[in-house]
């Protein structure tokens, strides 16, 4: 199905699973650390400057976020691994992905993004394995690529493959929210799979 990015609009944020959606609609999960640029992922899909939420600081997403797009939802998951959180937010967030997770049937493709300049952390690691162990498919893009040189491209990559134990073929996208790289073959996959 092809999405028109220009019906786009927010529904609704949900703390809890209570809230959570479930009308059928098909689903693409944006998941990744605080700083990693989700928001900014999802503007540059839209081609929109502040749709999506940007914050000026890290962990500015704390509940579940829903945008309609065209016949589809954009789900804007709480990012995880920012230091100056509390132990007991990290536990509510933990509680929350593990009840969004019990209900694999409702994510059409998870999109995780990492960091393109750094190996992936543990926390990552921990992202992918729920991917993983709910048997949602999922692609994994590696944003801030407008940082690299050319030549550290096939290192990082290969490093972030090595790390989440990607197989061979696995889809691994090198996106810049800055520059747009990326945009038409993450449109693609999600157009495949929702």
């Amino acid at each position: 199905m092809s999405i028109n990015v220009q019906k786009a609009e927010f529904i609704k944020s949900a703390a809890d699973k209570k809230a959570f959606l479930r009308d059928g609609r098909p689903t693409a999960v944006f998941a990744g650390r605080s700083n990693v640029g989700k928001s900014s992922v999802i503007n540059r899909l839209l081609n929109r400057n502040n749709f999506a939420r940007v914050g000026g600081k890290p962990g500015k997403t704390v509940q579940v976020n829903y945008f309609l797009v065209d016949k589809c939802y954009f789900v804007d998951l709480p990012g995880y691994g920012f230091a100056k959180v509390s132990g007991e937010e990290r536990e509510r967030w933990g509680r929350l992905m593990e009840d969004f997770f019990a209900e694999p049937e409702r994510i059409s493709l998870g999109v995780m993004l990492v960091d393109a300049r750094h190996r992936p952390s543990a926390d990552d690691v921990t992202m992918s394995d729920y991917f993983w162990s709910c048997g949602s498919p999922f692609c994994v893009v590696a944003n801030k690529a407008d940082k690299l040189k050319k030549s550290e491209i096939p290192e990082r990559l290969a490093e972030i493959s090595e790390t989440l134990h990607l197989p061979e073929g696995f889809p691994l996208i090198l996106f810049s929210a800055e520059t747009g790289q990326g945009r038409g073959e993450l449109l693609s996959l999600l157009e495949k799979s929702l």
